[in-house]
């Protein structure tokens, strides 16, 4: 692998001009494409063998526009007034005919009418608009539901009716931007890399790589919504995780590249010597997350396969330009790498020469930092451990109150439409009213009549259900094969009461009115509220595979690449620790409204079903580089001298201030994703930072040189060695999975 690389790196190298202009047309090339073609999400759930699902196939079949869901544009007239007051009733009207006559609306149904008598207030003064389109969630293009809701708001102003819009066309207008988050999280990668290489030049390669890389993959991920369903919130995801491990990984290869022109390699040479070295480890460690990605796969779940796919596209994307955009930039700048040097900061040799090397003795007055820590926990292991336990015990602990659920459009801003229209309908017609339950009904469609009946007592069976607000009338297909009852629970969508509602009407109020004789009718409950529902199961029961899996694999990989057997259970269960305190954090922030609010969301929250499954992989990938990194360079040491308390030491000493440099970046970058106005982006965003944090500081600074000085050459122990050494020193094997992925001085 390492000659592999050393080879990409010397072409890159040679032929850096043709390498740059390469990723400049394909960048540019996807960018325009994807820029044409635009965006197709599709957020339905689709969850093969579940009653969601089966509800969704006779919807699909028999009442498409149903299955689409409703477009309210929702109306409140001024304090004091009602809509069907003359004065506002003309502004109803208006509004009716102006989307009546619009070529995207199929039909619209006014709230002053006979037939949309239910979509007026008792009140009066909130009323909505029931608008189909002709094109459905995936069809509709942002200028389409930009234009229709100008054209009513202009209509509303005029009348002075406070309007706002729902449903699809309300969620498509509503979408959250992630420009802040990218520019805050780039601002902060740029301070921390000026910092820590000391010069702009040095400082700005990682950043163009990344952000040439992730509009890469953006652009990449863009198209592949023509191609395949892919949820809305994959670029938010793919941009977080893409613009963080971009930078990390251009951050390791440049610092290492550095260190060899200042021991006086030439440019190529020290090209060539940082790919083979840093590039090695970059494989790796992005090899490890797109496993533990592409992993979700096996759960055969769809939503959380293609997220996991999405992301690991972004980390692919970045693996390469690190391994060849990268190099291509370090030729073209070559030697000026070290301009524009903050003042006060060495440059270059006079800066590696004025710090400590690995493998020269040591004494009492060395000063470096992390030196100096890392010989504090050696020499009290026990007390490290134990303050490290209490740490990350304490910061899990809420993980045993997690709350799983769905997150509704009751958590959007305040200043979105599609929140706007959840609080005058919540307002109007109870909370209820915005996460429907849509039951459909297979029926034998012999006997109409014996088939009416059945649904009425169906109807009356939900109507007295605990939790029903309002059970429509049945409403048949046009062959009489089908029907379909619409129920508004009392409770919001993500309340736990509307998840109550759905296991009973599936466990005893729908079998007890239709009964399981043969030939019977067969109802399912379906809907976005039920299918999440179903979600949250689904993960639940297929969770413990997964986590198996991923675990399994990364034991795999580490015992091939450290030989040894209580290295990778170390981190296995190292990495769990991280992710448990991360799991514990979010649940702790999001089932508290004080600390719900810090972060932009207006109150407490369940955690969407699918997050805890994605941060898993994710986490457990990105908590694998750090691993990787630091035990590299404590077997390197450990090969050279065979001192397994030296070798604790200087590991950490050694890599200690790269990894807390990446993990930095990292943090801030996921941090910055907290003013994305999405709460399932939010919850990434803080789980993400959360683990990097405690992976970086706690687990990797702490815990682990804790436990290694404790096991002492226990650690490096594999069957069938002889000896308490894995290998003499004279004898350490070349290949790269022997050598540290980054030679950092402490």
């Amino acid at each position: 692998m390492s000659a592999l690389l050393q080879r990409l790196g010397a072409f890159c190298a040679r032929h850096h001009r043709l390498v740059i202009v390469a990723w400049l047309v394909i960048a540019v090339g996807l960018g325009v494409t994807a820029g044409r073609l635009g965006t197709e999400t599709n957020d339905n759930v689709s969850l093969p063998g579940t009653d969601s699902q089966r509800a969704a196939d006779v919807l699909e079949r028999d009442f498409p526009a149903a299955q689409n869901g409703a477009n309210p544009i929702v109306l409140r007239a001024p304090a004091g007034a009602r809509l069907s007051d003359p004065a506002q009733a003309a502004v109803v009207a208006r509004l009716e005919r102006a989307f009546a006559s619009d070529a995207a609306v199929q039909s619209v149904v006014s709230p002053l009418t006979r037939a949309g008598i239910a979509q007026l207030s008792p009140d009066g003064r909130i009323g909505y608009l029931d608008v189909t389109l002709r094109d459905g969630p995936t069809e509709l293009t942002l200028p389409t539901a930009e234009r229709l809701l100008d054209q009513a708001q202009r209509i509303a102003d005029a009348g002075r009716l406070e309007i706002a819009a729902g449903g699809y066309l309300g969620a498509d207008l509503s979408q959250p931007g992630s420009a802040d988050s990218d520019a805050i999280g780039l601002a902060a990668a740029v301070i921390v890399l000026l910092f820590t290489f000391g010069t702009f030049v040095a400082m700005g390669l990682p950043i163009l790589t990344a952000i040439l890389g992730l509009g890469t993959g953006l652009s990449l991920i863009t198209i592949l919504t023509h191609v395949v369903q892919i949820p809305s919130t994959a670029s938010a995801l793919a941009t977080m995780i893409g613009l963080g491990v971009g930078i990390d990984y251009a951050l390791f290869v440049v610092t290492r590249h550095r260190e060899l022109m200042a021991e006086g390699k030439s440019v190529p040479e020290a090209i060539e010597g940082a790919i083979a070295t840093a590039g090695h480890a970059v494989v790796f460690a992005g090899g490890t997350v797109i496993i533990a990605l592409c992993s979700l796969l096996l759960t055969g779940i769809p939503i959380v396969a293609q997220l996991g796919c999405v992301a690991a596209i972004a980390v692919l994307v970045a693996v390469a330009a690190a391994l060849t955009l990268l190099p291509a930039a370090l030729a073209a700048v070559g030697t000026k790498i070290d301009r524009l040097a903050l003042p006060g900061r060495r440059r270059g040799k006079e800066a590696l020469d004025s710090r400590p090397r690995l493998g020269e003795p040591r004494d009492d007055e060395q000063t470096g930092v992390w030196w100096r820590w890392a010989r504090f926990v050696a020499r009290r292991p026990w007390p490290a451990l134990a303050v490290a336990l209490v740490l990350i015990g304490a910061l899990a602990w809420p993980l045993f109150t997690l709350q799983l659920g769905q997150s509704d459009t009751g958590q959007l801003p305040r200043e979105t439409t599609a929140r706007q229209a959840y609080d005058l309908l919540a307002d109007g017609f109870g909370a209820g009213v915005n996460g429907p339950l849509l039951v459909a009904v297979r029926l034998e469609g012999a006997d109409r009549a014996a088939d009416a009946a059945a649904l009425e007592k169906l109807r009356a069976a939900i109507a007295r259900t605990d939790g029903v607000a309002v059970a429509g009338p049945a409403v048949p297909a046009t062959d009489g094969r089908a029907a379909l009852l619409t129920v508004i629970p009392r409770s919001a969508p993500s309340a736990e009461q509307t998840e109550t509602l759905v296991r009973e009407l599936r466990r005893d109020a729908i079998p007890a009115a239709l009964g399981d004789g043969a030939g019977a009718p067969r109802a399912y409950v379906g809907g976005q509220t039920a299918g999440f529902i179903d979600l949250s199961d689904e993960i639940s029961d297929r969770l413990p595979a997964v986590i198996a899996i991923v675990l399994a694999l990364s034991f795999l990989l580490l015992t091939v690449a450290f030989r040894s057997l209580v290295v990778p259970l170390k981190a296995v269960v190292m990495n769990l620790l991280s992710i448990g305190a991360a799991f514990g954090i979010v649940s702790y922030v999001f089932s508290h409204d004080w600390s719900a609010h810090l972060i932009g969301v207006d109150g407490a929250a369940p955690i969407v079903s699918f997050v805890p499954l994605m941060m898993f992989a994710i986490l457990f990938g990105l908590s694998m580089d750090y691993e990787v990194f630091l035990m590299t360079r404590m077997r390197e040491r450990w090969l050279e001298t065979g001192d397994a308390h030296r070798s604790a030491i200087e590991g950490l000493a050694g890599t200690a201030r790269t990894i807390t440099s990446a993990a930095l970046i990292m943090v801030s970058v996921f941090c910055a994703f907290l003013l994305n106005g999405n709460p399932t982006i939010k919850q990434f965003g803080l789980g993400m930072a959360a683990a990097v944090a405690v992976d970086a500081t706690v687990i990797r600074c702490l815990l682990v040189p804790a436990v290694m000085t404790l096991l002492g050459e226990r650690a490096w122990w594999f069957p069938g060695r002889r000896g308490s050494r894995t290998t003499a020193p004279e004898q350490a094997p070349a290949d790269a999975a022997e050598r540290p992925p980054v030679r950092v001085s402490g």
